[in-house]
């Protein structure tokens, strides 16, 4: 698979995004066009941030507009399930309008009999595509009876866009390798890990996970946290975390360039509401895979029992 990559590299807004007590949908709105706008606004020469990456569960600030949401696990998942026609139209319209690629903040959808964690894809055409999480934790499996996507018939899915080819991996799914692998086996450059952790073990843990697959598909990785305290809310009360953007460490001149030590290009104010900018070159995702002080991406298929990978659909966002 080929995709066209951008001359130069391009600005990634991650966002550290809170969850607000909103009072309707007109704070929603207003919330959704400063924070987009602000990151669409940034850079140099009036370019702003190509790619806006949303956490993990950052939707669930919605459920405030109901009021059995602000109280009952089941009616917010219902309640911001329901919105999310009205959510979308709204990202929509803003990656049209700014001309940019966003990652909307995942949010409980209803397919049938099941929620299913949805992340929704916007290309700057207002084409809209998404990615379900595929892993569960203990947590969306035994109290809030999410699904995985595969109760659904989903799986993976790469995004063939105009940055580069993109994957998604949505927090818990961010801890389980063959995941990553098998994105990476199809051609994905690029992996987008937003985030919901209520701890800093929690945020540790997924970070670690990110940076283990940045390390084993030498790739980027872009981790988005949910943000702040929310006791309103039943469901994402407390939120730890930071954005950050992390690459393969490599020291090769070639290769490397000006990678870090610790393979951490950008990384936030842990618990601050903020975006975390960062420039993002596919192109050195060939150079680290092609002569890399290590070649982890190339010799992953030649490890005892490397198995059987799972399918990838692939989705060209334009």
């Amino acid at each position: 698979m080929t995709a066209s990559f951008p001359a130069a590299p391009f600005l990634a807004a991650i966002a550290q995004y809170p969850i607000d007590e909103l009072s309707d949908w007109a704070a929603y709105e207003a919330k959704l066009r400063c924070w987009v706008g602000e990151a669409a606004g940034q850079g140099a020469a009036g370019r702003g941030a190509a790619l806006l990456v949303f956490p993990e569960y950052g939707a669930m600030e919605l459920a405030a507009l109901d009021r059995k949401g602000k109280s009952d696990l089941d009616a917010s998942l219902g309640a911001v399930s329901d919105l999310l026609p009205r959510v979308d139209a709204l990202h929509g319209e803003l990656a049209r309008a700014h001309g940019v690629y966003i990652l909307a903040a995942s949010a409980p959808c209803r397919v049938g009999d099941h929620y299913v964690n949805r992340a929704r894809f916007f290309a700057p055409s207002g084409a809209m595509s998404h990615q379900d999480k595929i892993m569960m934790t203990r947590f969306e499996a035994e109290q809030w009876g999410v699904s995985p996507a595969g109760a659904i018939g989903g799986g993976l899915r790469l995004f063939d866009t105009a940055l580069g080819r993109i994957g998604i991996t949505i927090c818990y799914d961010s801890e389980f390798p063959l995941l990553t692998r098998a994105l990476a086996q199809a051609g994905a450059d690029i992996i987008l890990a937003p985030s919901c952790t209520d701890s800093l073990h929690g945020y540790w843990r997924v970070r670690i996970g990110a940076q283990a697959r940045a390390l084993e598909n030498q790739c980027f990785v872009l981790q988005s946290p949910t943000v702040g305290d929310a006791p309103w809310s039943p469901a994402v009360d407390v939120n730890r975390g930071a954005a950050g953007l992390y690459g393969p460490p490599d020291a090769k001149p070639a290769a490397g360039a000006d990678m870090p030590a610790d393979g951490v290009l950008a990384l936030g104010e842990e618990g601050a509401a903020q975006w975390v900018y960062a420039s993002v070159d596919p192109a050195r995702v060939a150079a680290w895979r092609g002569d890399g002080s290590i070649l982890t991406h190339r010799d992953w298929a030649v490890q005892p029992g490397a198995g059987v990978l799972p399918e990838v659909e692939v989705v060209v966002l334009r």
